[in-house]
């Protein structure tokens, strides 16, 4: 669980933190948010054959009804 923890610390600061300069500690909290929200609703995961983490619930779910 822990390889998981530490795979998406490094997603983050590879794909946001490392491109920015942050003026505030609030201007680097809502860029963060924002990556997350993008990170569970629409960048593609290869585990999850190239979903996102919403289209993926999306299809199971229908899937399921």
């Amino acid at each position: 669980a822990d390889a998981y923890i530490e795979l998406w610390f490094r997603t983050l600061k590879e794909e946001t933190v490392w491109l920015q300069e942050y003026s505030s500690f609030l201007e680097a909290k809502n860029d963060i948010d924002q990556y997350i929200k993008f990170y569970n609703d629409e960048r593609p995961h290869s585990a999850l054959g190239y979903l996102s983490p919403k289209e993926f619930r999306q299809s199971i779910t229908s899937n399921v009804a």
